[in-house]
């Protein structure tokens, strides 16, 4: 199981049936990846609910009465891991996206990894 995938598909298909919100299980690397799609724009904002199972409540961003996310795309797979220098690190979309890095400064965009001067695991790309 790929809980990152898990986490992309069910908050498009939550978009996609307009849902305010929608509730995964909680890990770290979801929140650092929520982080960087609240910063981009992608989600409003989400909140960790504390209890015998953590989870993460996460609040959909439209515009008008269309979704934000329209599009994901898993890169790196459990089965394929795909990693790229910082000299191969291209738009997404022609600049309408982002694709989603986990470096040795953490988790960012093709834009801060760029600036930052380092590459990474693609994770995703979304727009």
């Amino acid at each position: 199981m790929d809980s990152i995938a898990n986490m992309l598909i069910a908050i498009k298909n939550a978009g996609l049936v307009k849902r305010t919100s929608v509730v995964i299980p909680h890990s770290k690397m979801k929140e650092a990846i929520l982080t960087v799609l609240k910063n981009e724009g992608y989600i409003k904002t989400y909140h960790v609910t504390e209890g015998e199972k953590p989870s993460l409540e996460i609040i959909l961003e439209y515009k008008g009465k269309s979704p934000r996310i329209s599009g994901v795309n898993r890169v790196s797979k459990v089965s394929n891991r795909v990693y790229k220098g910082v000299k191969e690190i291209t738009p997404v979309k022609y600049g309408h996206g982002i694709s989603v890095f986990s470096t040795p400064k953490g988790i960012m965009t093709d834009k801060q990894a760029r600036k930052e001067m380092v590459g990474g695991e693609v994770l995703f790309t979304i727009w």
